[in-house]
């Protein structure tokens, strides 16, 4: 009896294996076959794991916008130190972070634009000087250089259908970092009421656009080291934590669950935001009196 179980068991256990292998083995061919239906050639292993887990963490922080980061390190803090004071203020740090980034975003499209319009002056100076007609000429030289932006319609159907060319500019002027088509509508309409030369007008135009780009890089260059020292002094606190517990001690515990460290987190977080305030107002000054 007893070798007959066995001989049993042993039976059962070769129909489950060899089911078990027979499944496997056709869920392989069945993924084979629409791998190869799929991409119509030979199926490859796909990218090492050393090169997947990378491209997985980029797209991670392609789609995480940069504020959403404040959030997460407030949600650490909040953990490691038991408290949730520093969970609301990743929160807080979330909008002041958003506003920062999309305040650059805003900048480096104005300058963008800055650069199309005087592109934009010098292919129009360059299509005039070719002998083309002014309206021809705005038609090439708005296709090549994209510096009309939201208002190129309106532009080039006032052009091409003998419309107020200077007007069209004027309004489309009115985009952030497109003021130079005022100076531009304005050598139109010297140009179209007097018979003055378009195209000496526009490189004039185009050589005071660039000395005023060129400036504001210089003045933004002389206050890179003020924004650096502000970035750093910001990040003091943070360092001053970390030598803290470095030392052995517990500053979250003291900042977090006493009251003179409570009273200490809440005057070094006005300190902190008045002196940021103060430093990004001496930069805005600066760069509007230039």
């Amino acid at each position: 009896m007893t070798g007959t179980g066995e001989l049993a068991t042993g039976t059962a256990l070769a129909c489950l294996g060899a089911a078990a292998w027979l499944t496997g083995g056709w869920h392989a061919q069945a993924r084979r076959a629409r791998l190869l239906l799929a991409g119509g050639g030979a199926v490859g292993s796909g990218p090492p794991v050393a090169h997947r887990v990378p491209d997985a963490l980029r797209r991670v922080q392609g789609r995480l916008r940069a504020e959403w980061w404040a959030l997460a390190a407030g949600l650490v803090t909040a953990v490691l130190g038991g408290s949730v004071i520093p969970l609301l203020a990743g929160a807080a740090g979330v909008a002041v972070l958003r506003r920062l980034r999309l305040a650059g975003w805003a900048r480096r499209a104005r300058e963008a634009r800055q650069d199309a319009v005087i592109a934009l002056c010098g292919a129009l100076a360059g299509e005039v000087r070719a002998g083309r007609q002014p309206g021809e000429a705005l038609l090439y030289a708005a296709h090549d250089s994209g510096g009309l932006g939201d208002g190129q319609a309106a532009v080039l159907a006032a052009a091409r259908f003998g419309g107020d060319v200077p007007g069209a500019l004027a309004a489309a002027a009115r985009q952030p970092g497109a003021d130079g088509l005022r100076g531009l509508a304005a050598c139109w309409r010297v140009a179209v009421d007097q018979g003055a030369g378009l195209a000496a007008g526009l490189e004039r135009l185009e050589a005071a656009l660039r000395a005023e780009r060129d400036q504001r890089a210089d003045l933004r260059a002389q206050l890179a080291g003020a924004r650096a020292t502000a970035v750093m002094l910001a990040g003091l606190p943070v360092l001053g934590l970390l030598l803290g517990v470095a030392l052995g001690a517990d500053p979250l515990h003291v900042l977090l669950h006493t009251g003179a460290g409570l009273g200490c987190l809440l005057a070094g977080a006005v300190l902190e935001g008045l002196g940021a305030w103060w430093v990004t107002r001496i930069v805005r000054r600066a760069e509007a009196g230039a």
